[in-house]
Parts: structure tokens; C-alpha cells; sequence
């Protein structure tokens, strides 16, 4: 199932969304993870789920493809969720055992939680499947430019960052394999109690970070033999310009804002 994980992969293709500005895409998703986070009503909730769809229509690819791309976080999603409802109290109480607590307000937090981690999530895969590694790189940098002139390294900084997310899918692929070759040997994964199997997983993780030292110092050395010394006199290929698409998608983003604005005062639920 991790090698199915979709954030961090990039693909290929000439949809609306990839034809956009990185910079654009860019701010989209971390002005849409912003209202994520303050959204406080279902119909805030369902503006937001709305806004998404409309992305993943526009990027050419299936809400079925984004869907199996969110099942390898699925069990990091219901435990936060179960987390936030047993520790939340408020409204009308159904259980109470010690610290943990079933009520109203628990179940509507969880079930909140649980929507701005999905929602999050697609935004961001929407963002790593559309758009390359080299513009993500350059999208980041030049946002991140006005603040050279305080001495910040924002070339390598957005080249830190384009890279940990590019290999983020390379080390899944990886531990896939290594629970393959486990799974090989007759271990197993999905059998046995709570604590057998955080043992069973125990013996990938020594492997899983031999081989991501070992792609780190490969990069390294073919980086330092192609004369890479970060941005100092480096020129650009492919200069970023704006396009009409990416006005569109300001005034898109306007239309949301005050969506949410107006679920404010009209909220349900």
C-alpha cells in the first residue's frame, strides 16, 4: 500500500492545473490549507470539499486516483481522529471511562479533524502531481527572494525542500520492497497484537535508513561533480511569467474567501 502513497509524485501531463504558475500554485495551496484550519461549520467544510473537486476536475486525472492516494494515510487519519473524540468533551455525554470521553462535541471535532486532514491532503498531492520538482524549486525560491537581502538562503532552502518532498514517494517504494522481502522470509505485518506488529516493523526501519543516507551522499557527490555552489551565478532556463489562467485563479480564491466569509454568519451544523 505505500507504493501507492501519490504526495511527492510528479506526473507528466498538459491539464489546466499543470499548465499554472508554480508560484500561483503555491500560494492556492497555502491559502487553502489557511482556511482549512478556520473553517468552523459544515458549510465551510463542504465549500472547501466543493473547491477541491473542482481542482481535481481541472487537473485531467480521477477522484478514484486521489482516493487509493489517501488510503496509506487512512490509519494515521482514524488514529488522530479517534484521539481527538475520546479526549474532546463537550456537549452531550453518551460514555465516560477515566480520561477518555464519547460525547457530541468530541464526535463533531473528530469528524472536523478528519475532514481538514483529507482535504489537506488532496490539496497537496494536487500540488506535488502537478506541478515538477524544478518548479517547485524555482516557485519557492522566487517567493521566497525578498528576503535574500536579509542574507537568507532562499535557493537552497527551496531546494531542501523540493528535494525532501521529491524523495518522499522513493522511500515509501523502499520500504515497500523491504516488507516484500520480509514478508518473503514469513514475516507478518497485519497478524498478531498491537505490540507484535510495532516489532515486526521494527527490522525495516535499519535498512529504510541505510539506503536513504546512502541516496543523500549519492546526490551529494553528483551535485558536488556538476559544480553545483547554490545560487551564486546560476541563470534560469525558463523564466516565470503569469498567465490569464493564473488570474483566474486569483478570483477564484476571491469567490471562496467570501464563501466562507458568508458560512460564517449562515453556518449549519
Amino acid at each position: 500500500m505505500l507504493d501507492k502513497m501519490l504526495l511527492g509524485r510528479y506526473i507528466n501531463m498538459d491539464s489546466w492545473v499543470h499548465r499554472l504558475d508554480p508560484r500561483t500554485k503555491l500560494l492556492a495551496s497555502f491559502y487553502f490549507i489557511f482556511a482549512v484550519f478556520l473553517a468552523d461549520s459544515w458549510l465551510g467544510y463542504a465549500i472547501l470539499a466543493l473547491f477541491t473537486l473542482l481542482a481535481i476536475k481541472l487537473t485531467g486525472l480521477s477522484f478514484k486516483f486521489f482516493i487509493n492516494g489517501v488510503k496509506p494515510m487512512i490509519w494515521l487519519i482514524l488514529f488522530t481522529v479517534v484521539f481527538q473524540i475520546l479526549f474532546t468533551n463537550g456537549g452531550h455525554v453518551f460514555w465516560q471511562w477515566g480520561p477518555f470521553v464519547l460525547s457530541t462535541g468530541g464526535l463533531e471535532s473528530g469528524a472536523f479533524i478528519f475532514m481538514r486532514l483529507v482535504l489537506i491532503i488532496m490539496m497537496s498531492t494536487i500540488l506535488t502531481l502537478t506541478t515538477a520538482p524544478l518548479e517547485l524549486t524555482d516557485g519557492i525560491e522566487h517567493l521566497l527572494r525578498p528576503l535574500t537581502r536579509f542574507g537568507f538562503p532562499a535557493h537552497e532552502l527551496a531546494l531542501m525542500l523540493a528535494i525532501a518532498l521529491r524523495y518522499v514517494p522513493t522511500l515509501m517504494d523502499e520500504a515497500q520492497k523491504i516488507m516484500n522481502a520480509q514478508r518473503s522470509r514469513g514475516v507478518e505485518f497485519d497478524q498478531g497484537s498491537l505490540m507484535q506488529r510495532m516489532k515486526a516493523v521494527v527490522p525495516i526501519l535499519v535498512p529504510l535508513f541505510i539506503s536513504a543516507f546512502n541516496r543523500a551522499e549519492e546526490m551529494a557527490t553528483a551535485m558536488e561533480a556538476r559544480g553545483y555552489r547554490g545560487a551564486e551565478g546560476r541563470t534560469k532556463y525558463r523564466q516565470l511569467a503569469y498567465s490569464p489562467a493564473d488570474r483566474q485563479v486569483r478570483w477564484a480564491l476571491l469567490v471562496l474567501t467570501l464563501a466562507l466569509l458568508a458560512s460564517r454568519f449562515w453556518p449549519v451544523g
